[in-house]
């Protein structure tokens, strides 16, 4: 499986959930466990380097300002999740964070921001297929501690200067 195909998927399964990251995720089991392990590996090795990729402080800062705070687990459901949102988006955040206040379409609290059962869709279709759990995929682990700069999230002004896109469509 290549990029193009990775984001096919991703894009694909998000339509047809009509953005509901669960039944996003349900619907990438099933459609991995039509492909091959071979492929299931390679999905999972696309997701993952973009989740470590994803691993910086200021789309954290994004996170916070959607989320009204993000914890450790909630910024790392939030990666899961913005891959889900496919490459548009995703390359967007990762070239801008802020610009996610215009990528953009809805944002609802309630369902959006917390992809964690994407992060587990390729494991889950690579053990059914196979029975076993998926081998170690060959990849540089995540860095210890996020890329870039801490930022203070409890600082409002600080990170409504930094957002400001954000600040004011989602908390604002």
């Amino acid at each position: 499986m290549d990029e193009t195909e990775f984001w096919e998927l991703v894009d694909t399964t998000r339509e047809d959930a009509e953005g509901d990251p669960e039944e996003q995720a349900d619907l990438l089991v099933e459609r991995l466990v039509q492909s091959d392990p071979d492929a299931v590996l390679d999905f999972a090795r696309h997701f993952e380097a973009r989740y470590n990729r994803a691993y910086r402080w200021d789309l954290w800062g994004a996170a916070w300002v959607l989320l009204d705070g993000a914890s450790d687990d909630a910024f790392d459901f939030f990666r899961c999740w913005l891959i889900g949102q496919g490459r548009e988006v995703f390359e967007g955040a990762m070239h801008d964070p802020d610009s996610l206040g215009e990528l953009l379409e809805d944002f609802d609290e309630e369902i959006d921001g917390d992809g964690e059962e994407l992060g587990y869709a390729a494991d889950e279709a690579y053990e059914q297929l196979t029975g076993t759990v998926a081998p170690d995929l060959g990849i540089p682990p995540a860095a210890a501690e996020p890329e870039g700069t801490p930022l203070d999230f409890e600082n409002e002004s600080v990170i409504a200067e930094r957002y400001p896109k954000l600040w004011d469509r989602f908390r604002g």
